[in-house]
């Protein structure tokens, strides 16, 4: 059906589609001080808006909304159709506290009660 529409017709539509996708995903891109909305994301890379985003490379934070998520290794980025198509080599999730140097038993006890 798009195939019909004159090419400046399908454009806006495009870019209304890419636009109302980035207002709905909550995902974004944090390199220092810089904030990007994520428009896809699979396995091993991410699309951004290649009107917003430079070229990128190297580690960035992912955000979903205020929380962090993920930690990205960035190791190639090109533009396609009108986005910035970035690849990736780690992914490492975000965690609260720090890894355990040791096994925790998972019958071990919570804490330790006093007699009184």
């Amino acid at each position: 059906m798009l195939e019909f529409l004159p090419k400046e017709v399908h454009d806006g539509l495009e870019a209304a589609r890419r636009r109302d996708f980035a207002r709905k995903s909550r995902l974004r891109l944090q390199v220092g001080e810089a904030v990007f909305p994520i428009t896809r994301f699979w396995h091993n890379g991410f699309a951004l808006d290649a009107a917003l985003a430079p070229q990128l490379r190297g580690l960035v934070d992912v955000y979903d909304g205020a929380r962090h998520i993920l930690q990205c290794l960035i190791v190639a980025s090109s533009p396609e159709n009108g986005e910035l198509v970035c690849e990736f080599k780690r992914m490492t999730a975000v965690s609260d506290k720090a890894p355990l140097d040791y096994d925790r038993d998972e019958n071990a006890p919570v804490a330790l009660l006093f007699r009184a």
